[in-house]
């Protein structure tokens, strides 16, 4: 085996390693995971969630409005951490037969649980109960956020969804006379009007993107490509693949624009979060679902109140954007009570009223069709143009492959090479055809 090969399976079978140990955590914690526990009787699920926050603190009001409306139905949130902490500890449920009623999981995992056969079958649960008729936005459910998702057994329903957006700080763009690129080019430009240095420090930068797996994704769509071919053959992109990382690594080693954030996954995001707040850079990528807590925060950040502002991302041969995330789902062997309980919180969460409650407290994407109808006429997203921004994405969103190999493709093969590719840097081309050849491996 080539020093690369080793490297790869030394990476494959540490990220095994990890979710071992936090399975492992799992087990002994969910005794004691904070709860937002409800006295009374009835039907009781349990829900099993995955952030903190602004978003935790809207999720646990809507589960108390939820108990507030009715009296026959209780729902026992439970924080499990974040989306891969979560997974890990829905992992160690399923096999020992203490899975939730009722959690959430990232849009990208659910062909693989499924395809395991451990969630139940939405649409025969659904068929003839009230609120059956959920009227989700296409794009944001099962049947647009996958290839031939609408030709399967609904076993997902959408819960906090996102897009990438691009945020930026108006006042600095207004004083440089700057609008939001919509080109890549026009994003290199941009970015070096934005950029100040002191000698060889740089007080301010212009761009800052987590290096990761999403935003990536969202580059190579741009760029033309696809990272699994139709006939779920991971590709990751070709060309364009290749074309996605050599972008980042020019903004970062040749133009000196693009502030790398260290760390991975949502540590990279907090940084990137922070540093936007602190007038470090003036323009980010990241999700949607921070729209809020980026707009309540710019007031209070050491460089001083600014005014957020919320672009598309730009094109480069086309616009593309990614959907993310989380779809709830509802693991198999619950009681029938429990799954009676869990359906009528989902039918409830989906109605317009409280969908809109969801995205408009945080920024996360309304999945209510009559819920989105509403905003639109009563003049919401006239108010509040920066919410508009993923909502009018949803025309460029690229559904994901229904493929079980697409988290590990994510997780394993992808996500841990991109920091390296960019940072060291490392030959795109090279990267990418190892990252395939670690996507192929059974």
């Amino acid at each position: 085996m080539s020093g690369g090969g080793r490297a790869v399976r030394s990476r494959r079978d540490a990220l095994r390693a990890l979710a071992a140990s936090l399975a492992a955590a799992a087990a002994g914690s969910m005794g004691c995971a904070r709860r937002a526990r409800v006295a009374g009787a009835g039907a009781e699920a349990s829900l099993w969630f995955a952030y903190g926050g602004k978003n935790r603190e809207v999720l646990l009001s809507l589960v108390d409005q939820f108990h507030r409306e009715q009296g026959r139905y209780r729902i026992d949130a439970v924080y499990q951490g974040d989306y891969f902490e979560a997974l890990a500890k829905l992992r160690t449920a399923l096999a020992a037969g203490a899975a939730p009623a009722l959690t959430h999981v990232v849009g990208e995992v659910v062909p693989y649980l499924a395809e395991a056969g451990v969630l139940e079958p939405l649409d025969r649960l659904l068929a003839g109960a009230p609120g059956g008729d959920l009227d989700v936005v296409e794009a944001l459910g099962q049947s647009g956020t996958f290839v031939g998702g609408g030709e399967r057994p609904l076993v997902c329903l959408p819960f906090n969804r996102s897009t990438p957006i691009a945020y930026y700080n108006r006042n600095v763009f207004r004083e440089l006379g700057l609008s939001p690129p919509t080109t890549w080019e026009e994003l290199r430009a941009t970015a070096a009007r934005l950029v100040v240095r002191d000698g060889e420090s740089t007080r301010r930068w212009g761009f800052e993107c987590p290096v990761d797996w999403w935003f990536w994704a969202a580059l190579v769509g741009q760029a033309g490509g696809d990272v699994v071919a139709p006939d779920g053959t991971p590709t990751l992109g070709g060309e364009a693949g290749v074309r996605a990382l050599r972008f980042w690594q020019t903004l970062v080693h040749e133009d000196r624009t693009m502030k790398p954030p260290p760390g991975r996954d949502y540590n990279a995001w907090q940084v990137t979060n922070t540093d936007f707040l602190a007038g470090r850079v003036a323009m980010i990528w990241t999700s949607t679902a921070f729209l809020r807590y980026l707009e309540d925060n710019a007031g209070q950040a050491g460089a001083g109140r600014f005014e957020v502002g919320a672009a598309p991302l730009p094109r480069d041969v086309r616009a593309s954007v990614p959907t993310g995330g989380t779809m709830f789902v509802m693991p198999r062997g619950a009681a029938p009570a429990a799954q009676e309980a869990a359906l009528a919180f989902l039918r409830w969460m989906m109605q317009p009223e409280q969908a809109n409650s969801f995205a408009t407290r945080t920024g996360y994407i309304p999945v209510s069709r009559r819920g989105l109808e509403v905003l639109r006429q009563g003049g919401y997203y006239a108010a509040h143009p920066n919410d508009r921004v993923a909502v009018d994405q949803l025309a460029h969103a690229a559904p994901w492959p229904w493929s079980p190999d697409l988290f590990r493709v994510q997780r394993e093969a992808v996500q841990p090479r991109l920091e390296e590719a960019v940072l060291a840097p490392r030959d795109a081309a090279e990267t990418l055809s190892e990252a395939v050849r670690a996507a192929r491996e059974r």
